[in-house]
């Protein structure tokens, strides 16, 4: 059998920067043998300048969405930005498509291996039988009122099971707690086997203020929307406060944004009862959008488990989990890289339930190798 040895400058290996002069050794598929230190390693060592990591995890895509790179102005609030997709629909099925596949080759090409993809229909799935990377489908069903709440679950299962018919894997998920009904909670929460969520959180200040005081922008948003909210009464909480208790204790749940996430709100969320927790940062979209980020450092205090994800083109540049990390960097720099490298690779794992694979390099996964750039400005896959 023919193996593999890389080295560089800096070895992750999904948990923690190893000491110099390591050698990591795979075989011809790029299954994990060994790493070893390079006076043990032999010969036919490859070295390289940068660092060598796993291949990275993007826990929240949209690339259904891929076709609308650059068509919505930045920095103009998150319910300007919905409306603007709801109301952008003059695309042809064929711009989606090859927008699509574009979206697909630039994960790869950007040392991606896994994705938590967002889907409201199934125009990704030709792309997705053929690429090279796995897919995690979570299927978004939302309607903020119970008379459409059996139309719009009907309508979910129906695509999620376009997703499992050809041996992809999908759950069905809440776009966001502003968008659906207490009875279509109720359904994706009960439904049998789904056990792996995500939902938009805390994104604009206007959710908090909807669930606390039933005040803020997004009255006008259903009013404009023509969407009937009398049955709407506040909490008197914020907004993952109102809707986390929904969740099953055996679900696990990736949080996305969390712009507006308090300390109090992520105590809360550790209380009993609640589900396991993965707080997805998405910084690229967040300034695209909002302008604004995460509290990233008291994430990490409270001990929030973390992961990346590089939202959709239509509210981002690129489709790239180091820039992600560029930014983050840039704008913290006392998180150590190590953090930022633990987060993109064997946190996401964990998150999208496929560490047994992905995440680390660990004897016997697959789970790509990429090398980066010391100062995160490029990588390439090597494996």
């Amino acid at each position: 059998m023919a193996y593999r040895k890389f080295s560089a400058d800096q070895l992750f290996d999904g948990e923690r920067m190893l000491e110099k002069e390591q050698v990591l050794i795979t075989d011809e598929h790029g299954i994990i043998k060994d790493i070893v230190p390079a006076v043990d390693a032999g010969s036919d060592i490859q070295h390289f300048q940068g660092i060598l990591s796993p291949g990275f995890v993007n826990c929240h895509c949209h690339l259904e969405l891929s076709h609308m790179k650059g068509a919505i102005a930045e920095k103009t609030g998150l319910i300007n930005f919905v409306y603007d997709i709801i109301r952008l629909r003059h695309f042809s099925e064929r711009e989606i498509l090859d927008a699509i596949k574009l979206g697909d080759e630039e994960m790869t090409r950007n040392g991606i291996v896994a994705v938590g993809d967002i889907c409201n229909n199934a125009l990704t799935l030709q792309q997705k039988t053929a690429s090279q990377l796995h897919y995690q489908n979570f299927v978004e069903a939302s309607g903020f009122t119970d008379v459409v709440a059996e139309e719009r679950f009907q309508r979910a299962l129906q695509i999620q099971q376009a997703f499992t018919s050809n041996a992809l894997q999908a759950s069905v998920v809440p776009h966001a707690p502003y968008s659906v009904s207490e009875a279509l909670w109720e359904k994706i929460v009960h439904l049998a086997g789904n056990d792996l969520l995500t939902i938009h959180n805390q994104e604009t200040i206007p959710e908090n203020e909807l669930f606390l005081e039933r005040k803020g922008d997004f009255l006008s948003f259903y009013e404009k929307m023509k969407i009937d909210i009398a049955w709407f009464i506040a909490s008197g909480k914020t907004s993952v406060q109102t809707f986390l208790p929904k969740f099953s204790a055996r679900q696990q749940v990736i949080l996305v944004h969390n712009v507006y996430t308090s300390k109090e709100d992520i105590r809360f969320t550790k209380t009993a009862g609640n589900p396991d927790l993965y707080w997805c940062l998405c910084p690229n979209a967040n300034l695209y959008i909002t302008n604004q980020l995460p509290d990233i450092q008291m994430m990490m205090e409270e001990d929030c488990s973390i992961v990346f994800g590089t939202d959709s083109l239509a509210s981002n540049h690129q489709l790239s989990i180091l820039d992600e990390m560029k930014s983050v960097h840039e704008r913290f720099p006392g998180i150590p890289l190590q953090s930022l490298f633990n987060w993109a690779t064997l946190n996401g794992a964990k998150a999208l339930k496929i560490d047994d694979r992905f995440g680390s390099f660990t004897n016997g996964k697959k789970p790509g190798v990429v090398l980066c750039k010391e100062d995160l400005s490029l990588c390439e896959r090597l494996a």
